[in-house]
Formats: C-alpha cells, sequence, structure tokens
C-alpha cells in the first residue's frame, strides 16, 4: 500500500490524514482483523462476567445450587458442574484454548440456571419493562455465538 510499506505486515485498516490506506496485522487478507478484534472482546466480557460468578462460588460455597439441583430430582454431584461452567469454561474462553467448547459449556450451565433457578421468570418483564432475565440471556446467546464463530485469531488455538 503506498506509502505504508512497513506497516504491510499488520492488519487493521486505518486511513490517514493524507488518505492512503494502511493495513495493520495483515495475514490472512480475506479475513478482517475487526472480526477477530470483535471476536476477542466477545470472549473477554463472556470470560470475565461468568468467572466472577464463579469465584464467588469458590469462596462461598454451592450449598444453595445443590438444594436446587436436588429439590428438581437431580443427584447432588450435578451441582458440582457450576464449578466447570462457572470457572473452568470462562478460562478456556478468555484464553481462547478450545474456546468453542467452553463456550458450549458456558451455554449449558446457563440452561441450569435458568432452569434451576430462574423459571418462574422466564416469561416476565422487570420493572423498567426489560425481559426479566436478559442478563442470563445475554450471557447464554453470547456463549452460543462464541460457540459458532469461533475465538478469532488472538486465541491459543482456533478450536
Amino acid at each position: 500500500v503506498k506509502g505504508c510499506a512497513p506497516l504491510n505486515f499488520l492488519r487493521l485498516s486505518v486511513t490517514l490524514m493524507f488518505g492512503y490506506e494502511c493495513r495493520i496485522l495483515e495475514r490472512n487478507p480475506g479475513r478482517s482483523a475487526m472480526h477477530d478484534i470483535g471476536k476477542l472482546v466477545l470472549r473477554l466480557t463472556l470470560g470475565v462476567l461468568i468467572l466472577l460468578h464463579g469465584i464467588s462460588k469458590l469462596r462461598g460455597g454451592i450449598y444453595g445450587i445443590t438444594n436446587m439441583v436436588t429439590s428438581a430430582g437431580l443427584p447432588a454431584w450435578v451441582a458440582y458442574g457450576v464449578y466447570v461452567g462457572e470457572v473452568v469454561a470462562p478460562l478456556l474462553v478468555i484464553t481462547g484454548w478450545f474456546s468453542r467448547i467452553g463456550a458450549g459449556l458456558i451455554a449449558i450451565n446457563m440452561v441450569f440456571a435458568v432452569g434451576l433457578a430462574h423459571r418462574a421468570s422466564l416469561f416476565e418483564l422487570g420493572s423498567t419493562g426489560g425481559w426479566a432475565l436478559e442478563l442470563q440471556g445475554m450471557f447464554l446467546f453470547t456463549a452460543v455465538a462464541i460457540a459458532c464463530l469461533g475465538p478469532g485469531r488472538y486465541s491459543l488455538n482456533n478450536y
């Protein structure tokens, strides 16, 4: 690209004041770096927010979850899946190491959370008019999106 030869190894498109375009992070010309940056933002946001829930469970225990699981007729050991869904899976998503699997585990975790803890609010609106489960829905569908899209270039692997 005219005037930007030193920057051609990178890919983020930037139009300079002088009217030429430099490509930063240029590796795969058919793939936009902004897509990869967007995937990174999705991964980091979902991973960190879910991990904070997991850290809370590590500190406070899962007694309440165990009660919900057994009340639903499931064996008590199923409650330990929250550690997989809220600690291990977010770490996979954040690092981009098998993040599709991590995102899938987060999605399964969210289905359990909605089914066990939030089932009564599934078809309710909150006091401000939004869906009562908008946070849980955002976590669930962001995880599904990451599982479908993959981690992007800024990850430890592409799975």
